[in-house]
């Protein structure tokens, strides 16, 4: 396909590229040179979707200009942030594509790697990850990343080595199926790897951030860890029942034995200490436990208000022949 050819609605074999886009306006230029010429070569026809998740920078000023110049690119601008996986599924429904693949705009995930990810497709494969098999990333987050990625593997019961890599391929069928999921909190790579038939993993290049500085901090990757626990299983739940079952037959336990030692050996005072420490562990377990369960209360109760994942603001396309904007006015255009 050649640059300024719109992908069709009905464009069989197409390609979708879903990035999503929160305050990099300093890398958008350099993201979409790299990735036209990538795209060209695959010889599909081909849209490129960018999700304006509410930048606070002159992100979408950039994207507007991009949208002008290349009639491949859309905008789906955000009304405000609602965070990366939100901003996916609101590209994902506007995507247009047999074919659709996830990209950073951050210039971590080459945009060379996307031929790749598509030769796995073609050989039959309806999810494709990246694997970031040497990761350009402080220590801290590579530790805490795969943390993340053993308990993921485990609650998803696919074993991956990499679900935070956004460079990815799905085809359009585990796409729809990913649709018709209501639940506003969704991890996307461990929902689709949930939903595939035939998911595989390939490694692919991870560069160092082009401008700017990660979204992705720790205690944000452990507010994910624990979405994920909630979202994906009951597991958490049941591992601290099954705790709170043994630290209760300890107990009665180590009761008996004291009263044995009490009987034999009569009151006495040394060993308050350890029973402090006793203490202060079975305390800790009943918080721990009553977090959990505050998490799942929380999810639930985020799911009964049944709200939008998202909300859009205006939508930028070709459509009809001339670049426009279509805004939603008083009354949002609501994708849920």
């Amino acid at each position: 396909m050649t640059e300024g050819a719109g992908l069709s609605e009905d464009a069989a074999g197409g390609l979708s590229v879903v990035i999503p886009v929160y305050n990099e306006e300093r890398n958008l230029d350099a993201l979409y040179a790299r990735l036209a010429p990538v795209l060209d070569r695959t010889g599909r026809p081909y849209e490129v979707i960018f999700v304006d998740d509410g930048s606070a920078d002159r992100s979408l000023d950039v994207l507007r200009r991009l949208h002008a110049a290349h009639r491949a690119v859309r905008i789906i601008a955000l009304n405000r942030n609602y965070g990366q996986h939100a901003a996916v599924f609101a590209g994902l429904d506007h995507a247009r594509g047999e074919v659709m693949v996830t990209l950073d705009a951050d210039l971590q995930n080459p945009p060379e790697e996307i031929p790749r990810l598509l030769a796995q497709v073609e050989a039959g494969h309806d999810v494709v990850g990246g694997w970031r098999r040497i990761r350009r990333d402080a220590w801290v987050r590579r530790f805490l990343s795969w943390c993340i990625n053993r308990l993921t593997s485990t609650m998803v019961g696919v074993d991956m080595h990499d679900y935070g890599c956004m460079l990815r391929a799905y085809r359009r069928e585990v796409v729809e199926r990913l649709r018709g999921c209501r639940e506003i909190s969704s991890f996307v790579p461990a929902l689709a790897n949930s939903f595939a038939r035939s998911p595989v993993e390939i490694p692919v290049d991870h560069d160092r951030r082009a401008d700017g500085r990660s979204h992705y901090g720790p205690v944000r990757l452990v507010r994910l860890a624990l979405d994920l626990m909630t979202g994906f299983s009951l597991l958490p739940v049941q591992v601290v029942s099954l705790a709170g079952l043994g630290i209760a037959l300890l107990g009665v336990g180590f009761g008996a034995f004291l009263l044995v030692r009490r009987l034999l050996v009569g009151p006495e005072v040394e060993g308050v200490f350890t029973l402090f420490a006793i203490l202060f562990v079975f305390v800790g377990m009943q918080i721990l436990a009553l977090g959990l369960i505050g998490e799942y209360v929380g999810r639930i109760y985020l799911e009964v208000r049944r709200r939008p994942r998202y909300v859009v603001g205006a939508v930028y396309d070709h459509a009809g022949g001339a670049a426009r904007p279509r805004a939603c006015g008083s009354v949002p255009w609501v994708h849920g």
